[in-house]
């Protein structure tokens, strides 16, 4: 085909829409930042002998979940578009699939009236991959060291594809839940609860690690590498989120009116300064829970504690209200905290801030923000999608986070029973003892520890 014979629709390419294709990009430039913070927290916390191939596993998960989301992720979410226009979810996947003809058109070839603003929409595939391969990363800091690499990447496969589904249902704002009344602005419910959940199963079957829950006769202690390193990773995660959070606003005419993914009234700068107190707030309440039980990491949970507790709630809170959420979320992971170490679970970071705080500010905000409108589609006036025509309430926040957690729980008890007579999935405690960088991998740490300097018996 000459270029002769190529139409071109010069309203895809306007200034107006490379400033919105910039400002999504730059979401997934934040994304990325904090794909690398996490890592950053994982090489502070891993113990020295597992270091690389916690990092790696981590690192592959993550690009495996990726292109998992190419591949039928971005359809899934996408459908819900579809359906309120009188398509399916099949049509969705046909189109955006990674062979798909939306995904392979170039945005000046296709006629708005066809499918208006193409790039954005192009990047926006790439903005949710990276959150497909964050999930798996999460999951990894709850089985790490001790979960076969095999199992962990057919589960990144699957985990791509169900947290997909559960994007379609629970983040935007006509999915089922979420036009029903479930409001999460910041994506809490697929991305963080949903591998709470499955860490929830994967957790007790793997069991804890030699030397971390109590001495072991070859493992004095569990000795991370270095805990310091974790606290430029958070603050690497805080730098990249602003610009995922402009990520989760849609930008209307006249200029550019921002109104929340789920459809909420909203603002830019509102919505920062609500993501900064929440960090602010838990950082102080962290700091005080630290120094009140000696236990450091109250430290690092703190100000992640107010930033998982928030985000379902960064477009609707006002700024004084994301102060006090913060401040009071660390006490949810204290309490998630301490009652699992007290009954010997080995699971110090999931539990806590997904399914403590994240769990208590789903509910905060179908408490205190209750009735407020969203939902619908901007231009729709009546209907089932009619624009703001749902409200938050506590009984569909409540729904929200049974069906991400409990999908969460389903896929990993399906995974776990296929696994455990299959493939396996647990790696041995020797493997363990002995370091999987020198199992899998013939490095050698350059420290030997005190803790990993006992003899074999």
């Amino acid at each position: 085909m000459t270029p002769e014979d190529t139409a071109f629709y010069a309203d895809q390419v306007t200034l107006n829409s490379l400033v919105q294709n910039l400002l999504y990009a730059s979401g997934t430039v934040g994304a990325i930042l904090v794909v690398v913070g996490l890592l950053l927290i994982d090489a502070g916390t891993a113990r020295r002998k597992n270091l690389f191939n916690s990092t790696i596993e981590k690192s592959l998960g993550f690009f495996i979940g990726f292109a998992t989301y190419y591949f039928i992720g971005f359809g899934l979410w996408a459908s819900q578009y579809y359906i309120i226009e009188g398509a399916t979810m099949m049509d969705s996947i046909k189109d955006w699939w990674i062979g798909g003809g939306l995904t392979n058109s170039l945005a000046q070839n296709v006629d708005p009236a066809i499918f208006p603003g193409l790039n954005t929409f192009q990047i926006f595939v790439f903005f949710l991959a990276v959150f497909a391969g964050i999930i798996n990363i999460l999951l990894h800091f709850a089985v790490s060291e001790r979960m076969k690499a095999s199992a962990f990447y057919v589960t990144c496969v699957v985990a791509a594809v169900v947290s997909s589904l559960l994007s379609y249902a629970t983040w935007g704002s006509v999915g089922p839940l979420t036009n029903a009344g479930f409001h999460d602005f910041f994506g809490v419910g697929f991305v963080y609860m949903f591998p709470a959940g499955m860490a929830l199963v994967f957790t007790l079957r793997l069991k804890a690690r030699p030397g971390m829950m109590a001495p072991h006769e070859r493992v004095s202690a569990y000795l991370a590498t270095s805990i310091g390193l974790a606290a430029p990773g958070l603050l690497l995660i805080f730098a990249g989120l602003p610009m995922v959070i402009l990520s989760c606003l849609f930008f209307f005419d006249p200029q550019a009116l921002a109104v929340s993914v789920t459809m909420a009234d909203t603002s830019v700068g509102v919505a920062l300064n609500n993501y900064a107190l929440v960090w602010a707030g838990g950082a102080i309440g962290g700091l005080i829970l630290a120094y009140a039980s000696g236990n450091y990491a109250y430290t690092l949970l703190g100000p992640l504690a107010g930033y998982v507790a928030g985000a379902s709630g960064f477009d609707v809170y006002m700024p004084w209200q994301a102060f006090i959420i913060g401040l009071v979320a660390p006490l949810a992971a204290y309490l998630v905290y301490e009652f699992t170490l007290k009954r010997g679970i080995d699971e110090h970071k999931l539990f806590p801030l997904f399914l403590g705080a994240g769990t208590f500010g789903m509910l905060a905000l179908g408490i205190f923000k209750a009735g407020t409108p969203r939902g619908g589609y901007l231009g729709i006036e009546e209907g089932a999608y009619a624009f703001q025509h749902g409200e938050i309430s506590l009984l569909m926040q409540l729904a929200g986070i049974a069906t991400c957690v409990g999908a969460g729980v389903v896929t990993a008890l399906v995974l776990s029973l296929i696994f455990e007579n299959t493939i396996g999935m647990s790696v041995t405690e020797d493997d363990q003892i002995d370091g999987l960088d020198s199992k899998l991998w013939g490095l050698e740490p350059d420290v030997i520890t005190h803790a990993d300097n006992t003899p074999r018996i």
